[in-house]
């Protein structure tokens, strides 16, 4: 599975960070977006700066994890 997110830079006021998410559901929950999308077989989720940082943190755990049940190491 691939998805995409949009980060902003450690520190950025609450307010920024908010405005920014509302305009980009807004985009990723438009028509033409999900028409794009769909085309290549996506779909547009959109969620809150909240949901989005567990999301990634499930993601690297996960990663994680199946680096070491594999056992890979760096050489």
């Amino acid at each position: 599975m691939t998805w995409y997110g949009v980060l902003a830079p450690a520190g950025t006021p609450h307010d920024i960070v908010a405005r920014l998410s509302t305009e980009l559901v807004k985009i990723a929950q438009s028509p033409d977006m999900k028409k794009r999308l769909a085309a290549e077989g996506g779909e547009a989720v959109g969620s809150t700066p909240e949901e989005f940082a567990a999301y990634i943190k499930d993601e690297l755990k996960a990663s994680a994890d199946l680096v070491k049940l594999a056992h890979i190491k760096v050489e």
